[in-house]
């Protein structure tokens, strides 16, 4: 499993002109998963998310989680977190899970997210073609993968 998790100020996805899910600041997560992921992977992305302390406290050192700061998070799948670029020019996504198998994983990040944030995390559709809009407060932006946890 694969994020990459932006602190904003505020974020909206956008679905066929219609606001699917937004937020004031917190986090704005994209997604994305592959055929090897586990509930394991979820659990451990969940935790890592809600304890990330990159907030400022109130010397302004970024020393509080989500939690800490009472933000929100916006969630949204993004397959293309998968993508190869080593052969070529048009990536390959081969690496990506199928829908059938990333919609439930999905759906399952959300609820542990909603669960440990102690609110409902809204998202955008899955699988279709969204538009996202961000205020990126920092600008801070992480890239967390399950495979590699650093």
């Amino acid at each position: 499993m694969r994020v990459v998790v932006q602190r904003v100020a505020e974020a909206c996805v956008t679905v066929a002109g219609s606001a699917s899910g937004a937020i004031g600041r917190g986090l704005l997560v994209l997604a994305g998963f592959e055929d090897a992921d586990t509930a394991a992977d979820l659990d451990w992305m969940a935790k890592k998310l809600l304890a990330l302390r990159i907030f400022p406290d109130e010397a302004g050192v970024m020393n509080r989680s989500v939690c800490d700061a009472g933000g929100e998070i916006l969630a949204v799948s993004q397959f293309t977190l998968y993508a190869s670029t080593k052969k070529g020019n048009r990536p390959s996504w081969s690496r990506a899970a199928r829908g059938d198998v990333s919609q439930p994983l999905f759906q399952r990040f959300v609820e542990l997210l909603s669960q440990g944030l102690g609110k409902p995390v809204p998202t955008g559709v899955f699988g279709a073609d969204m538009q996202v809009s961000l205020v990126n407060d920092g600008p801070v932006t992480v890239c967390i993968d399950s495979r590699d946890p650093e």
